[in-house]
């Protein structure tokens, strides 16, 4: 009889590392909620749940997976414009924001913005938003699917718009309609009867 022996060389199994040297976060903070002051003054203020620093990642970013508030004040630290969304990143390198879901702003002018998606680059000092958006002021009422601004949302254009009105305009058109109808009903309207003479008495 004849016996063979086969050989087999061990192998290490060796699963893959579960976190990859380029996805390490530089710094991770819980429970943020921080002032940021400009020459001494408080202007701003920061709260987020989870906030990572992560110069690893190509881009490189700030993420804020659980949402970001930022708020704005004015000297007596009353809040004059802030922004919302469910989540944000901001590509430090590239000097671009993209905030995602729900997200809302109100500005200094009182303009109240609401989209699921908005950009905004630093470079160019432009905001956009590629979807759907519904802007409101004091005076009129905007739906896109493309809205482009300068950065502090004074100049501003929507297209693909929806719908559109200007309560000023609504009204004074209102009014010139009822005294048009007016107007009308009186030269158009039928004319009193003249009283007749009766003859036969």
């Amino acid at each position: 009889m004849l016996s063979f022996t086969a050989c087999q060389e061990e192998r290490e199994h060796v699963a893959p590392a579960i976190y990859p040297q380029d996805s390490v976060a530089t710094m991770v903070s819980y429970g943020v909620n921080t002032l940021i002051s400009d020459s001494g003054i408080i202007k701003y203020r920061i709260v987020a749940e989870e906030w990572e620093v992560n110069q690893n990642r190509q881009p490189s970013r700030w993420i804020f997976e659980k949402g970001l508030f930022l708020e704005q004040f004015d000297l007596a630290m009353h809040v004059q414009s802030y922004i919302q969304c469910d989540t944000a990143y901001y590509f430090d390198m590239l000097r671009l924001w993209e905030l995602r879901g729900r997200v809302r702003i109100l500005t200094k002018k009182g303009l109240r913005f609401s989209s699921e998606e908005l950009f905004w680059d630093e470079k160019t000092h432009e905001i956009y938003s590629n979807k759907y958006s519904h802007l409101i002021t004091a005076d009129k009422e905007l739906h896109g699917n493309r809205f482009r601004s300068d950065e502090n949302m004074t100049k501003y254009s929507v297209k693909t718009t929806r719908g559109y009105f200007d309560r000023g305009d609504i009204d004074k058109s209102s009014r010139d309609n009822k005294k048009q109808q007016t107007d009308s009903s009186r030269h158009y309207g039928r004319q009193p009867a003249m009283p007749k003479r009766n003859f036969n008495n």
